[in-house]
């Protein structure tokens, strides 16, 4: 059971060497959640300890399917015109203009949807760029990544998951 685990954190680990959108897929209490938190932690850990190479971990965790795409993104007020950001682009509004040397975890928990993962995929390919409606774009900067923890990616298209370690 714990080699399982360590395996599955390695790879984690590997994966995010190399991609700035990492997807943590697996059944319920299937060890998705430990292996991120165990990561972040070790990370967290070395760093505080003078290790070279390693950053303390800040994850955001955002439950897209709890909210609505106004509330995930943002949106105009119909009545003023006047534009209110969402929890993701306050979110990442604020880790893309933080410059503190630590690495900022956008994690996106529960069931993947093809209406909010189809407007997240300019951010998972080589742009790293969040566009929204108000014509706002905001960098994804070398100390974040995006990490989705889902059951599975049955409703994403073969261009998001293509997009993803």
């Amino acid at each position: 059971q714990h080699q399982f685990l360590m395996f599955k954190i390695f790879q984690f680990y590997d994966s995010r060497l190399t991609r700035h959108c990492n997807m943590l897929v697996g059944d319920p209490m299937g060890g998705k959640s430990t292996a991120w938190k165990m990561l972040a932690a070790a990370q967290t850990t070395l760093c505080k300890a003078g290790v070279e190479g390693f950053q303390s971990v800040t994850p955001y965790i955002i439950s897209p399917k709890s909210m609505e795409l106004d509330e995930l993104y943002g949106a105009y007020d119909l009545s003023t015109f006047e534009w209110k950001d969402g929890v993701l682009s306050t979110i990442f509004k604020q880790c893309s203009e933080d410059e503190k040397p630590t690495e900022k975890w956008i994690l996106f928990d529960g069931p993947i949807d093809a209406m909010w993962i189809e407007s997240m995929n300019s951010v998972m390919d080589d742009n790293k760029i969040l566009t929204l409606i108000n014509g706002d774009r905001i960098p994804l900067t070398n100390s974040m990544s995006l990490v989705f923890e889902t059951q599975d990616l049955r409703v994403a298209s073969p261009a998001t998951v293509s997009r993803a370690g």
